[in-house]
């Protein structure tokens, strides 16, 4: 039997849920300085618009979908336990909204504004929660059946693929329906090069969630008697390989130095609980090396204009993280036991069906309906002029 919530479980998920809320900025400022300098507004504008949009989402639908709890009784039924169920929402929302602050890197410098406002309510209110009230709430029997069969269900501690991998994969969906930026590659075969707007900020960024990452993950157990340094430390090994491997593979470039943190963070989230600190630190460098090689790859070679790389991040670095738990955190690597690899594999596979059918489907609907892409003249001009009316940095005074 669950044990009553007190007040020192909703300020200890309230912390969390206040952390996560903070690296809805860092992935504002990531996404920032990676732009160029003609969308930068655009970039702040659509993180905070659309964790907004989530939050209606979410609570009308998302949430009651997921978890069968929803806001229509009175105020003082809702106050109950120190107002626990309310606080857990806000959580659990701020884990939501990261899914439209993934997809927004993937479409950044040629998508309209309320098209993507459209497909994040959809996205935050109908597709995450479907796959979030299967892996978390036990929806459809799916975790029962492979308890029984694999001796284990399917184990995302913090979200490496019901959060990550669930906003990559919807974001690769949203890049292949949007195509390449205007004269990024060219039919000679040339690539022209777009570099970061900002360096400072996409640091600035990359740091603000990495600081929020210990809430995202350690805040996991949503109650604090569950709080595990093992956590804290596991998270912290993977953030260090991720950075190491990226650097020496990503030869020195800011960018991959700055992204490979994440990377890792992104991979040990669901198995952050389990595993020996020196297995994610393992599964941080592979997470690190993985995005560095598939950034490449997708950019250059496929030629998917992917502009922050969130399917190797967060689409990949998320499956990978699902699949390592399950071999990381058994007793035999110097895990805790109580996971099984077929089990992470059968739930990732089903996360990624999910997301990219999903994103799919929401993004052709959108797509049909009132178009996803700024003209060609608009994105010349860039989405800051074009949708805001105004510059990051403007030069002069408009009335002069």
């Amino acid at each position: 039997m669950t044990p009553t919530p007190t007040s020192n479980d909703v300020f200890f998920i309230l912390l969390g849920a206040i952390m996560i809320l903070a690296m809805h900025a860092g992935f504002a400022f990531l996404e920032l300085g990676t732009v160029r300098k003609k969308n930068q507004v655009n970039a702040l504008v659509k993180i905070l618009t659309d964790f907004a949009v989530s939050g209606l989402a979410y609570f009308f639908v998302g949430y009651p979908l997921a978890y069968g709890v929803d806001f229509w009784s009175g105020a003082q039924t809702l106050a109950a336990h120190n107002g626990y169920e309310l606080v857990r929402f806000f959580f659990l929302l701020t884990f939501a909204a990261a899914i439209p602050a993934i997809v927004s890197g993937g479409i950044a410098e040629r998508a309209k504004f309320h098209p993507q406002s459209t497909a994040t309510f959809f996205l935050v209110g109908l597709v995450y929660p479907f796959f979030e009230g299967i892996a978390w709430n036990g929806h459809f029997g799916l975790q029962g059946w492979l308890v029984r069969t694999f001796g284990a269900g399917f184990h995302d501690f913090a979200g490496s693929v019901v959060v990550h991998a669930v906003g990559g994969w919807i974001g690769l969906a949203a890049v292949l329906h949007l195509g390449a930026r205007r004269g990024r590659y060219h039919r000679d075969g040339h690539i022209a090069a777009h570099p970061p707007s900002s360096i400072p900020f996409l640091a600035l960024g990359a740091w603000i969630l990495i600081v929020g990452w210990f809430g995202f993950n350690v805040m996991s157990a949503q109650r604090i008697g569950g709080i595990s340094g093992l956590v804290a430390i596991n998270s912290l090994m993977a953030m260090v390989g991720g950075t190491i491997t990226a650097m020496l593979l990503g030869k020195n470039d800011p960018g991959f130095i700055h992204n490979g943190p994440l990377a890792g963070l992104v991979a040990v989230c669901a198995g952050s609980d389990v595993m020996h600190p020196l297995g994610a630190l393992v599964v941080g460098a592979v997470a690190g090396a993985l995005f560095v090689w598939l950034f490449t790859v997708t950019q250059n070679r496929l030629k998917i204009d992917d502009v922050l790389g969130v399917w190797p991040l967060h689409g990949v670095g998320g499956v990978w993280g699902g699949l390592a738990a399950g071999v990381f955190g058994q007793s035999w690597l110097g895990g805790l036991g109580g996971v099984s690899f077929v089990a992470q594999l059968i739930g990732t596979l089903l996360g990624v069906a999910i997301a990219f059918v999903g994103g799919y489907v929401v993004y052709g609907v959108i797509k049909k309906a009132v178009g996803l892409r700024l003209g060609e003249e608009e994105e010349f001009n860039g989405a800051d002029l074009s949708i805001h009316k105004i510059t990051a940095s403007p030069e002069r005074e408009t009335s002069w």
